[in-house]
């Protein structure tokens, strides 16, 4: 991969990553969706915060912010579409225009999914709806979701930048999730 490429990869990742259409479109609203509900700027608390409608229409541009620079840069090269793919879930979830404080990354890094290695999806995706579908809890899900992407990273891979990208973005998902996995431990434990 050629240098420039790769550091255009990581920059047009990140910016695109960076901006929160959940912000976005709860203050077109006059919601500041940090203060209410969990305060995560993401699809989750805009359907609490907002609506259903409004969380599926986040959710989707969440997602196209992962899967088009993935796309994007994937089609020039392999590895540079990898990058561009983690810059924008790295970027959704330290977004400078919210002071460090972004999503979980959970659309987004689907979007990467969908634009580096699409057939990886589809378990992913059964992995999220499944758990959710039973237990009713996105955090649970979205765990799940992303140890599924971590084992199909190790287990089809091809190349350990490919290896490297399943590590990353799974262990980006669980560790925004792990405050609320942790709870809920802690819970049952009681």
């Amino acid at each position: 991969m050629n240098v420039w490429l790769g550091v255009a990869a990581v920059v047009v990742g990140y910016v695109l990553g960076a901006n929160s259409p959940a912000v976005w479109l709860a203050r077109r609203l006059g919601i500041d969706l940090r203060a209410v509900g969990s305060g995560n700027p993401g699809a989750t608390n805009v359907a609490r915060a907002v609506s259903p409608r409004a969380a599926v229409v986040v959710a989707l541009l969440d997602v196209v912010k992962g899967l088009a620079p993935a796309a994007g840069f994937g089609l020039a090269d392999h590895e540079a579409g990898l990058l561009a793919g983690a810059a924008a879930v790295i970027g959704h979830v330290t977004s400078p225009y919210l002071k460090g404080r972004g999503g979980k990354g959970v659309a987004t890094t689907f979007g990467a999914l969908l634009g580096s290695h699409p057939a990886w999806a589809p378990l992913v995706l059964l992995g999220w709806v499944a758990v959710v579908g039973v237990t009713r809890w996105s955090a649970l899900g979205s765990a799940v979701a992303a140890l599924v992407l971590l084992g199909e990273g190790l287990a089809w891979s091809q190349g350990w930048p490919n290896i490297a990208w399943a590590i990353v973005l799974s262990v980006i998902v669980l560790a925004r999730h792990w405050p609320n996995l942790r709870r809920w431990l802690r819970t049952r434990e009681r």
